[in-house]
């Protein structure tokens, strides 16, 4: 008997126009985004008992219907989508169907997986700290998040509103590209190249296997493109620590900072029940030394420099999405503290936050019977560079 995805928290139908330019194509909605008459429940029980039923769309998902795709159902989440692996205490793990015992990743865990399963053609999620990137990689599909401002969040539950964007997965690009391209309100562009900076940090700190799992794909590459290597060091200027340390360091200190602006109130008065991570996060970003955020929001502004002043129109940064598969279900443990693959995680993640820059990850490799997506990113505001040109590494991949 196949195992079922639980990607869906809840199922519907929606359609609001029969023809568009998406008319031929279902999608499926995180459980942080508005559906009008149904409660955007932010994967938590608590929540879903104490906010009523959305007035109305989200604008994001009411450009997909107005464009004549299919709404399907809410999707499942970490909760309040404070979290990166897809384990929800309250309604369990998605399934990964890549890789059936190890997590989707989240916090967009059932947007991934509906996907993934070939349940909806495209789905919708969230992008705060690599939300949509990192399950897409773990799930061996395409995701995509947007230039930060670039998509409205009207209808959108805040996680950090400095970083947080409305991003979507489809199983191969020619749909994500549909997809985005409407949401941007950007023309999809006809076939471009691209120069490829290969990002020495993203893969010098990949696990062993995954390094080498990449090698041929770096063949192929520089048989197909421009390309040559790069270090962060080399954009940011930094001296001492070393790897993607440094802009971890500027992202986290604000991400909690905005998180428990954005949603502490709620979670001191109400007194949610949490699963014990998501508790033990929320912990983290009320105990953050709050004099650590000038210090990082200076940083923010000079790493994005740093960033506009590299990146140019035909410029792709390129490296593995994540630093090792997924994670093998209940593996993590529930201290987000205890263990790298969290900060790991999130170095990688910060450079598109902290740049407010595009990123895809696209399917690349298979490393220990799991998938790991191949990122590329551009400047701020070339999403559809970065849309057209992934199409076209991801032929070279293929060839």
């Amino acid at each position: 008997m196949t195992e079922p995805s639980r990607s869906f928290l809840a199922q519907m139908t929606f359609r609001a126009a029969a023809t568009g330019p998406l008319a031929d194509l279902s999608f499926a909605v995180k459980d942080l985004i508005d559906i009008a008459g149904h409660v955007t429940g932010c994967a938590n029980p608590d929540w879903a008992q104490s906010h009523p039923p959305a007035a109305a769309h989200a604008v994001c998902v009411e450009q997909c219907l107005q464009a004549g795709a299919v709404c399907v159902g809410k999707t499942h989440a970490d909760e309040l989508a404070f979290g990166l692996s897809g384990e929800n205490a309250f309604y369990g793990t998605p399934l990964n169907p890549a890789a059936p015992d190890r997590v989707p990743g989240g916090s967009s865990s059932g947007s991934a997986t509906a996907v993934a399963a070939g349940e909806a053609d495209f789905s919708l999620g969230t992008d705060t700290g690599g939300s949509v990137r990192l399950p897409a990689s773990n799930c061996g599909i395409w995701g995509m998040r947007p230039s930060h401002g670039r998509i409205s969040v009207a209808g959108v539950n805040p996680l950090a509103p400095g970083f947080d964007t409305v991003g979507a997965f489809a199983r191969d690009g020619e749909v994500l590209q549909r997809v985005m391209s409407l949401l941007l309100n950007v023309d999809p562009l006809l076939a471009v190249s691209g120069r490829l900076w290969l990002l020495r940090e993203g893969f010098d700190e990949a696990e062993p296997a995954v390094r080498k799992a990449f090698e041929p794909v770096l063949k192929r590459l520089a048989g197909s493109f421009p390309s040559r290597g790069i270090s962060l060091r080399s954009i940011d200027g930094e001296t001492g620590i070393s790897g993607m340390d440094n802009w971890l360091q500027v992202f986290q200190p604000i991400q909690w900072a905005e998180i428990w602006s954005a949603l502490g109130s709620w979670v001191e008065a109400a007194r949610p029940a949490l699963g014990e991570r998501t508790r033990r996060n929320f912990e983290l970003a009320k105990g953050l030394d709050r004099r650590l955020l000038p210090p990082a929001l200076a940083g923010r502004e000079r790493y994005r420099a740093a960033l506009a002043g590299f990146l140019g129109p035909e410029d792709l940064l390129c490296f593995p999405t994540a630093h090792a598969p997924a994670p093998l279900k209940g593996s993590l443990g529930l201290d987000r503290t205890q263990g790298d693959y969290f900060p790991r995680v999130l170095g990688r993640m910060a450079i598109a936050g902290i740049g407010r820059l595009p990123q895809i990850s696209l399917p690349a490799v298979e490393v220990e019977g799991a998938p790991v997506g191949l990122s590329l990113l551009a400047a701020e505001g070339n999403d559809a560079f970065l849309l057209s040109a992934a199409q076209g590494v991801a032929a070279a991949l293929d060839g």
